[in-house]
């Protein structure tokens, strides 16, 4: 599908439930404070199905609208006030497809200059855009809440998934020591990633804390599951320990919590995209993840199945059958 200099390909969402329509639609102009990507990928998360099933009132976007939270592409033009970024710079970021801000399913999106970093040099286009949620939501629990630090004990619960293996890189650069659950499947990736794998489906809480603490407990927890993982995560933490959730939704009885003294955080990264607040926060995280990923110690595991705006559905629909292997990622072809 061609286009004008004026306009562009986008996919659009008329109602929740329903197909996305690839449509020729009027290309944004950055206003004060943004800057035009040429999106070249779009990274898909289990939210970004949630939210096109209208499954997801923390993250509601008004309809019709382009959804797809994450993108990394190239700065095509800058718009009033922005100093930070220019015509032709490699950028990455989650910048859409929530509250009403335009998503990267589509060729350009005009977006808020202090969401965007720098695109690792060594980092694909593709492997760029599997990062930004992903990373925000580990950083924020992992460094901002827990203060993750060297020596420290630390449990991913889910640590083959898309936050819990990019958890697992950010507390190893930390110092940490790093143990993470998961199915028996997934035991080879985490011990790719250099942490120990515990398959939760054959060792209960109290067996791998008395294993791998001495019965002591987990210095920091992160679940990204939520509900009997988050229970699991209190049973699992030591005493003065911090659990984190990314899925902290259900109700919880905080006693084993507070019988060791403990501390817990809930991670919810949409906020600055929903409330405007802490935006130049989420451009530092993004930066950080820059700054591991060219050190060598932060790699996304991207599923290298490839995908389009034409066939950006089948992307949704390996998400919702469970049978990603790694991150999502839509080609934007410009």
């Amino acid at each position: 599908m061609s286009q004008s200099t004026h306009t562009m390909n986008a996919l659009i969402l008329d109602q929740f439930k329903q197909p996305f329509r690839l449509s020729e639609v009027t290309r944004p102009v950055p206003g004060d404070g943004e800057v035009l990507v040429r999106v070249r990928a779009s990274g898909v998360n289990p939210l970004d199905t949630k939210i096109r099933a209208g499954a997801a009132a923390h993250a509601k976007h008004p309809l019709p609208g382009i959804l797809g939270i994450d993108l990394a592409g190239v700065v095509e033009q800058v718009g009033p006030g922005v100093t930070a970024f220019k015509r032709g710079d490699e950028v990455f970021g989650m910048t859409g497809g929530v509250g009403g801000n335009q998503g990267s399913l589509a060729q350009f999106a005009a977006v808020d200059a202090r969401l965007l970093a720098p695109k690792p040099a060594n980092l694909s286009m593709r492997e760029a855009a599997a990062l930004p949620l992903v990373f925000i939501t580990a950083w924020e629990g992992l460094v901002d809440r827990a203060k993750v630090s060297a020596g420290q004990k630390v449990l991913v619960q889910g640590g083959a998934g898309g936050v819990g293996h990019v958890a697992i890189q950010i507390a190893k650069a930390f110092g940490a020591e790093v143990y993470a659950t998961d199915a028996a499947a997934k035991k080879p990736l985490i011990e790719r990633l250099g942490a120990v794998a515990i398959d939760y489906r054959e060792k209960t809480v109290e067996q791998y804390v008395a294993e791998y603490t001495d019965g002591l407990g987990f210095d920091v927890v992160y679940d990204t599951g939520g509900g009997a993982v988050l229970d699991a995560s209190f049973a699992s933490v030591k005493r003065f320990g911090h659990v984190v959730s990314s899925l902290g939704w259900a109700s919880h009885a905080l006693a084993p919590l507070s019988f060791k003294a403990a501390t817990y955080s809930g991670v919810f990264t949409l906020l600055p995209l929903l409330t405007g607040i802490g935006r130049e926060h989420h451009g530092e995280i993004m930066r950080e993840a820059t700054r591991l990923a060219e050190a060598g110690e932060l790699v996304p595991i991207v599923d290298p199945r490839l995908f389009t705006l034409e066939t950006a559905s089948d992307a949704y629909a390996v998400i919702e059958d469970g049978n990603a292997q790694g991150k999502l990622v839509v080609d934007i072809d410009v």
